[in-house]
């Protein structure tokens, strides 16, 4: 089932027990090599602060970011959503839409429909997403090009 994926890479973002922000860990994306590409230029380009947060240094890869404790994390290149149906309940912030997940309580919030996936885990003591998914979502406008024909 899809939740405890999201349950696991939620395990995997995590600070190092009694090391500071600086010790993040996210699991790394493995896009093929365009989305990479794609996915190096987002990330060079996102804020230094998100939510108030300060960006942790060395998250591990040129394809992930992460702020704050709880920490935020960002990955870009993941594959498309298993959850992701025609019938999605989908969210569009600056013209992106995110797949919210788990439905009920979402704290894992994934762009569809550009040539590479961007996922956002959020967790809830940031309260409402919007502030960091309007951040992100002018990046991908800017840095991740629309899938032709709406194609999510």
């Amino acid at each position: 089932m899809r939740r405890s994926a999201i349950g696991g890479l939620l395990a995997g973002v995590t600070l190092m027990a009694g090391c500071t922000a600086t010790d993040v860990q996210v699991p790394e994306p493995t896009p093929g090599e365009q989305a990479a590409e794609l996915c190096r230029t987002l990330v060079d380009d996102v804020p230094r602060t998100l939510f108030g947060e300060a960006e942790v240094s060395e998250p591990g890869s040129d394809l992930v970011a992460a702020w704050g404790d709880p920490v935020i994390a960002l990955r870009c290149g993941v594959d498309r959503p298993d959850a992701l149906r025609p019938d999605s309940e989908l969210m569009v912030v600056n013209d992106v839409a995110w797949l919210p997940e788990p439905p009920d309580e979402p704290n894992l919030y994934t762009a569809v429909g550009h040539e590479a996936y961007v996922e956002m885990s959020i967790p809830p003591a940031y309260g409402a997403p919007a502030e960091g998914l309007v951040e992100i979502s002018d990046l991908i406008n800017e840095n991740i090009p629309a899938l032709p024909g709406g194609k999510l």
